[in-house]
């Protein structure tokens, strides 16, 4: 039955949303001030397709029956990924994760490879896995390398993975492994839920809107994705995708030593001595090598082969011509030889006529410098890949969310997913803003990177519906951009006067007013009553980390400009109030209250129109609503651990 409300608050959304949104670019626009006019109608077609794609995700909103009992011949590995956490915290969890009542092996992923960490495992009888010498001076992938490591080490069917401060209850996969009875199934996801987080939940912790509808949605769509945690895999689809990838990746790599080959060949005929018929058939055979290799590689050819058969092309064309240039060599020795010497030095050496030093100085001694370059390239033509520790990378190192990517790639091959609304792990969410907003950043970095690097809308394999899933969780993190225009519109006419639209008319009224309604009400419809306010502020006031991660994640992928990555710190770090950290929200504030007092003076000297004032004032009212939520956060001490006793109340309530 609730299904049946969700699904008609949601038509009545994208109806009113539809037509609201068609009148304003149609009829309202304020033309003279199109500079924000037309931002400000894009900023809400923009939010229009984010309610579209929410609504689209709870159509098909799954609520999941208990699944079938565990196999009891099921073999797992409980992953607990560390990196310099607190030896006691992983532990903690380490020593949980062992009371797991389903026959499985422990395993501690140290990647920061602590000896004591190393010495505790041991004594507690915890398996203990760091990187291997095979990662120096190679790309470490952050927490994907981690887990590809370990999965090289280790041989159980189904791995459980938990982050350091993640602590699982016993009957974790006794509630989550009979899921995976049907073979199409590759991963169970379940909440993320946060034990030292207050009621009031200042920092936005605590996601009940995603671990709740949007993911339940998602899994409608079969589409619900890993989230990095509290997550069961199964082994096999994590190799058959770290197979895939390696031969995709191998492609790429023969593609690029092919492409550039030409460039290559192209700069030995300009530095070569094409007078030489020797020099220029070689070049040509080359050219011919790599151009019949491109079309071996269209036609789906073995990699193996095509780079086998190009190499051993080159290889015969480099000796032919080292042949040709040792011949050519050892006749000008001869001719050395016979030249008749004009005397004897007065030291008894021989000397050269003058006019044979001025023609030997002036031969090409050898034409092989025209094939350096072309060899260069070809060199990187390879099935093995050198430049990473290992070839296999069963899950995605595209990201600094390892995530989403292999939860995508696995869906486009064809697995399942399945999301179980239950909370079986408690984790610890950050205590102060720094760490909040260091967290929020790398996810929407990582999110980012996917969308640019793997767009869900072009990927081949992927359903319609999954494309549109992936694609909305993208499509969030750009709201950053829309923010400032609807932080600006206000300010502007507040202060001179400018109204984006054409009037605040009747017209406007009757369609912006039921479409927010409904709108509101299909959130509350569709989260069967969790808050969601909390979510909502933060989505507007974290503006700045949104569109650092954009414009930072861009660089990062077309510029190969740095990232960084940051483990989120477990625990409340020193520092005070983080008012640095939210200077761009203040000075948004101070503008928002400066403009709402010149507003009204300008409405008491008769300057502005009473209804656009009264409207603009409100929207600054609600903007500083909005905006309140950081001075709590900038403010907030940490969690009271006397009052952090997690109850059955909230345990459900999770759930």
């Amino acid at each position: 039955m609730n299904l049946f409300w969700t699904r008609l608050f949601v038509v009545l959304t994208v109806v009113l949303g539809l037509n609201y949104v068609a009148w304003r670019w149609a009829v309202s626009l304020n033309w003279d001030a199109w500079w924000i006019a037309v931002p400000l109608v894009a900023a809400e077609t923009y939010s229009l397709i984010d309610v579209l794609l929410f609504g689209l995700t709870v159509w098909r909103l799954k609520l999941r029956k208990a699944p079938p009992a565990a196999p009891s011949d099921a073999t797992v590995d409980v992953f607990i990924t560390t990196y310099n956490e607190p030896l006691d915290l992983v532990i903690t969890t380490a020593m949980a994760a062992q009371q797991i009542r389903h026959p499985h092996s422990t395993w501690i992923l140290d990647d920061g490879a602590r000896p004591k960490l190393r010495d505790l495992a041991e004594l507690h009888g915890m398996g203990y896995v760091t990187r291997s010498e095979d990662w120096k001076d190679r790309p470490r992938h952050a927490k994907a390398g981690n887990l590809n490591n370990a999965l090289m080490v280790t041989e159980g069917e189904f791995i459980l993975i938990l982050d350091a401060d993640q602590i699982p209850e016993p009957d974790i996969l006794d509630k989550t492994l009979g899921y995976f009875n049907n073979r199409r199934v590759a991963l169970v996801q379940t909440p993320q839920y946060f034990s030292n987080v207050p009621a009031d939940d200042p920092l936005g912790s605590q996601a009940p809107l995603f671990y709740g509808p949007i993911q339940q949605g998602k899994d409608g769509w079969n589409a619900a994705f890993f989230c990095g945690s509290n997550a069961i895999l199964r082994r096999e689809a994590l190799m058959q995708l770290g197979l895939v990838g390696y031969v995709k990746e191998t492609e790429k790599s023969i593609r690029r030593a092919l492409a550039a080959s030409r460039s290559a060949i192209r700069k030995a005929r300009k530095s070569a001595d094409i007078e030489s018929p020797l020099v220029a058939q070689m070049l040509d055979e080359v050219d011919a090598a790599t151009s019949e290799a491109r079309h071996q590689l269209d036609a789906g050819e073995s990699l193996s082969e095509i780079t086998y058969r190009v190499r051993r092309r080159v290889d015969q064309a480099v000796q032919a011509l080292v042949q040709a240039d040792v011949s050519a060599l050892q006749a000008d020795l001869e001719e050395i030889a016979a030249m008749e010497l004009a005397h004897v030095g007065e030291s008894g050496i021989p000397v050269m006529a003058e006019d044979a030093v001025q023609r030997m100085s002036a031969r090409d001694w050898s034409p092989l410098g025209a094939m350096e370059s072309v060899q260069a390239v070809l060199d990187a033509l390879s099935v093995e890949r050198n430049d990473e520790a290992q070839p296999v990378m069963p899950l995605a190192t595209i990201s600094v969310t390892e995530d989403m990517a292999t939860a995508m790639r696995m869906h486009a091959m064809g697995w399942e997913s399945v999301y179980h609304h239950e909370i079986l792990a408690f984790g610890l969410a950050p205590e102060d803003l720094k760490t909040m907003l260091t967290q929020r950043l790398r996810w929407a970095q990582g999110t980012m990177q996917v969308m640019l690097r793997e767009n869900p809308l072009v990927q081949r394999g992927l359903k319609w519906g999954q494309r549109l899933m992936y694609f909305a969780t993208m499509w969030t993190y750009l709201s950053g951009y829309a923010a400032v225009i609807y932080f600006a519109a206000p300010i502007i006419y507040l202060v001179l006067g400018i109204l984006p639209v054409s009037s605040l008319s009747t017209d406007f009224f009757i369609r912006f007013i039921p479409f927010m309604v409904v709108n509101q009400l299909l959130f509350a419809v569709a989260g069967r009553g969790i808050s969601t306010w909390r979510g909502q502020q933060y989505s507007l006031a974290l503006f700045p980390t949104w569109i650092k991660a954009c414009t930072t994640a861009a660089r990062n992928v077309w510029f190969g400009r740095p990232l960084g990555f940051a483990v989120t710190p477990k625990g409340r770090q020193d520092g005070g109030p983080g008012w640095s950290l939210i200077r761009p929200q203040m000075v948004v504030s101070v503008l928002l209250v400066v403009a709402a007092v010149v507003g009204i003076v300008r409405l008491a000297s008769g300057l502005s129109e009473p209804i656009g004032t009264l409207v603009n004032v409100f929207w600054v009212i609600f903007d500083l609503v909005v905006m309140s939520v950081l001075v709590r956060a900038a403010l907030y001490t940490g969690f009271d651990t006397e009052s952090g006793l997690v109850s059955e109340e909230r345990k459900n309530d999770g759930a």
